[in-house]
């Protein structure tokens, strides 16, 4: 199913980049119960909170990590961070997170949209880009945010232009961007879309894993689409090593 470089990680999927590790995760494993069986990340589900939270903490620890994530809003705000997020209260509003902190795991959750993991010396960044935060120029900012010239970057499972129909106002949006040969039909490319914008903001390598989230089995990943809105949040997260 998955091919070089990415790999399977216990129930997850990983790659290694220069100086970092990024996994994306499954909806295997975990305590969550139904609808959202097994490793629901999403607190803003209504899910049992009590089970995300241990799933998280789950997760964490078979890392070694702990997680900087903060409240996603289809935005283009970038944190830059030295700490994981601890409080038990939601943090502030954000969609790319930062860090030069070893032991700290940018995370950003989806169930459709694309998580992005962007490594540059010493550095790394999770990104959270649906189509709002593509249209705004989350990914530009958040290359910026590293601040560094040499970036490599690995683009996780979402809804693939096979699967995700849009709008042709939506379609003509893009366009408009310069992204018209991304679309077939009434299908718009999200991950294609984000490929493009990370090499027009420098980024000199991209891996897609090529998973989409919509036509996957139902076993493997949440999507918002194909589970008709009732669903969990599957994780992109990031490290130095």
């Amino acid at each position: 199913m998955l091919t070089e470089p990415f790999y399977e990680l216990g129930d997850h999927i990983a790659i290694d980049l220069p100086g970092a590790r990024a996994v994306f995760t499954t909806r295997r494993g975990g305590v969550s119960k139904a609808p959202y069986e097994t490793l629901n990340l999403g607190l803003l589900t209504d899910d049992d909170p009590a089970a995300v939270r241990a799933n998280r903490e789950q997760l964490a620890k078979g890392l070694g990590v702990a997680f900087a994530w903060r409240k996603q809003v289809h935005g283009a705000q970038v944190h830059v961070v030295d700490e994981s997020w601890t409080s038990s209260e939601m943090p502030p509003d954000g969609d790319a997170v930062v860090t030069r902190t070893k032991g700290v795991a940018p995370l950003v959750l989806a169930a459709d949209c694309v998580p992005i993991a962007i490594v540059g010396p010493g550095v790394v960044a999770m990104v959270h880009a649906g189509w709002q935060g593509l249209a705004k120029g989350v990914i530009a900012a958040a290359v910026a945010g590293l601040g560094v010239e040499t970036t490599v970057a690995a683009i996780g499972p979402a809804a693939g232009v096979c699967c995700y129909e849009v709008s042709d106002e939506l379609i003509d949006r893009f366009a408009a961007l310069g992204h018209g040969a991304r679309h077939q039909e009434r299908r718009l490319d999200l991950k294609g879309i984000a490929s493009d914008q990370l090499s027009q903001a420098g980024v000199n390598v991209v891996h897609d894993v090529n998973l989409c989230t919509i036509c996957a089995p139902r076993d493997l990943l949440f999507s918002h689409r194909a589970d008709r809105g009732i669903t969990g949040r599957q994780a992109g997260i990031v490290w130095l090593t």
